[in-house]
């Protein structure tokens, strides 16, 4: 396989519904968007003209929309999510525990695979992410926080995600 399992994106097949929808009417919307900057081309001046300027950059906008869901849904593996309880993996709940007591629930996978859920989740890029993905319960790791100091943390649950 040439694509890390890190890579892979993990999503349901009501989340890769949804984002399959949403890059189907952003594409069908193209021609709107491009009308929109033709009409605003024909009023004049561009330098000058707000509408033109406006609709370009809410096209670049939904461009990059589209190519970052068209990577993401070319990578995803839908419906398979883990079945082994006990190891950090996309696709788990995870419970961890901060220091002593502090204790966190959250869905490692991307946010685009949460969007809808009530629950926290964590991207497995993200330093958490890299640092559990693998542990197994009961296991402690470290990561890197933003200022330069460094968090422990605890793998106490890790149980597939059922939706």
């Amino acid at each position: 396989m040439t694509v890390s399992d890190t890579q892979v994106t993990w999503l349901t097949q009501e989340a890769y519904n949804r984002l399959k929808h949403e890059l189907d009417e952003l594409i069908e919307n193209r021609p709107v968007i491009a009308q929109k900057i033709n009409t605003s081309r024909e009023e004049g001046d561009l330098k000058e003209n707000g509408g033109y300027h406006a609709a370009r950059e809410e096209q670049g906008q939904q461009e990059a929309r589209i190519r970052h869901l068209q990577e993401l849904l070319r990578g995803a593996k839908v419906g398979e999510a883990p079945t082994v309880d006990g190891v950090a993996q996309p696709g788990m709940v995870l419970t961890v525990r901060y220091g002593d007591d502090d204790e966190e629930q959250f869905l490692l996978a991307t946010r685009e695979e949460g969007g809808e859920g009530g629950l926290e989740v964590y991207s497995p890029e993200s330093p958490l992410g890299r640092a559990l993905l693998g542990a197994k319960e009961g296991e402690t790791r470290e990561y890197a926080l933003p200022n330069g100091k460094t968090q422990k943390v605890t793998l106490t649950k890790a149980v597939p995600y059922s939706g």
